[in-house]
């Protein structure tokens, strides 16, 4: 089935996506504004967060609990989150209360109240939050290890620390609405069985006269990386290990992904398959892969217990270099299979097509079409995959381990 896209960049920067989906009675509607934590403060780390629990909590003429009576009596499943770069603000519902739907979202973008008396109480969830990350290993890890893998700001955490939270002001609130939150950048992304002219009109008016600064420019400090080790008596080990990748849009971004599900891609795939099943040195291994507009990474990890950490390091850091040895035409066709899997599977979903136009055309500036994507997943082969590994190999480790006593990483 033929994508139907249509894209219109209003004069204040805001740019509406629409994938017209004929076969649904649903629609969704994605906002990615660039407020992400990377922009918080160094002194107030976890604004962002903050904010983005603060912003439905009333907003336009509605107070609190009439804002949520509102969204309840469209059937608006909605959330707010916030990533590195980005605050996401998304709704679904049936596709004939769209049009209402906006007026709600244009209020709490626009015209939030962010009340200070509600702040406290928000300020108290989130640092039960970070309470909760103390008796988390592996969230714990994860969250150190980003700050060392990636350049600061993009390392760091959105839950930001006991100390940067209660910083945090009615007044810091407002600015960062005021800083972060407007037209610019902003891409409002629509999938469903809705028609464009109704829908960019209504955007016209409810955004057309929005105003903002630019999205700030972020600047980056180098990575830290290196080996860290952070002293915890748990009966296991937690390991973290990253290298650098090739980016979302690149030319070999398919066949890095390739690479990752050879690694990771299920049960049958190797870190499955050589750490766990064979060996059984630990219950949980994995390799994902991470990306921004400039630098992308693989990311590994691991849980063992103490006395088998170290093999298990030894063990997955062997099968990320022995990739480049030989890749067979088995274990690409399972890629290949999953790969397609996970394109079919969006399709179907109108909150997954909003999201993947809004970030295809973050990345990309267009959106891809499914043949595009299938015809780039079909073309990955052993020797493609192989090929991108010697170019790009995995070396020059980020190591985070968790634990009663540090490892060696091998050479």
């Amino acid at each position: 089935m033929a994508l139907q896209v249509h894209h219109h960049t209003f004069a204040n920067g805001l740019t509406l996506l629409l994938e017209r989906m004929d076969h649904v009675r649903s629609a969704a509607v994605n906002f990615l504004v660039p407020a992400g934590c990377a922009y918080d403060p160094p002194e107030q780390t976890g604004l962002a967060s903050v904010f983005s629990n603060l912003i439905t909590r009333g907003a336009g003429n509605r107070d609190s609990r009439a804002l949520t009576i509102a969204f309840d009596s469209l059937g608006i499943d909605h959330s707010e989150s916030v990533g590195q770069l980005h605050m996401r603000v998304w709704g679904s519902t049936l596709a004939r209360n769209i049009a209402p739907s906006l007026e709600l979202f244009a209020d709490v973008l626009r015209r939030p109240h962010l009340p200070p008396d509600e702040l406290e109480p928000v300020q108290a969830l989130a640092l039960q939050d970070l309470q909760g990350l103390e008796d988390d290993p592996r969230g714990k890890a994860m969250v150190e290890f980003r700050r060392n893998f990636w350049p600061a700001p993009l390392g760091q955490d959105k839950r930001g620390t006991p100390e940067s939270i209660e910083r945090i002001t009615p007044e810091s609130v407002q600015a960062f609405h005021r800083a972060h939150v407007g037209p610019h950048s902003t891409i409002l992304s629509v999938a469903g069985n809705f028609e464009w002219p109704a829908l960019r009109d209504q955007v016209e008016r409810l955004f057309g006269d929005w105003q903002g600064e630019p999205a700030a420019t972020l600047e980056l400090k180098p990575a830290l990386g290196g080996q860290t080790h952070l002293e915890k008596d748990t009966t296991q080990t937690q390991i973290a290990i990253g290298y650098a990748s090739v980016p979302f849009g690149h030319p070999e971004y398919y066949d890095a992904m390739g690479a990752v599900q050879v690694l990771s891609g299920g049960m049958g795939a190797r870190l499955f398959t050589e750490v766990r099943d064979k060996r059984g040195l630990c219950y949980a291994v994995s390799a994902g892969y991470q990306t921004f507009k400039q630098l992308a990474g693989i990311v590994c990890y691991a849980a063992a217990l103490t006395e088998r950490a170290q093999e298990t390091l030894n063990v997955t850091i062997a099968e990320l270099r022995r990739l480049v040895d030989g890749i067979t035409d088995d274990e690409v066709q399972r890629v290949r299979a999953g790969l397609k899997s996970s394109v079919i599977m969006q399709e179907e979903s109108t909150s997954s097509r909003a999201a993947a136009i809004a970030s295809d055309w973050y990345y990309l500036s267009r959106v891809r079409t499914t043949e595009e994507i299938q015809n780039a997943i079909e073309a990955i082969t052993p020797g493609r995959i192989i090929e991108h590994v010697k170019k790009y190999p995995p070396r020059d480790f980020t190591v985070l381990t968790l634990g009663k006593q540090p490892l060696v990483v091998p050479e």
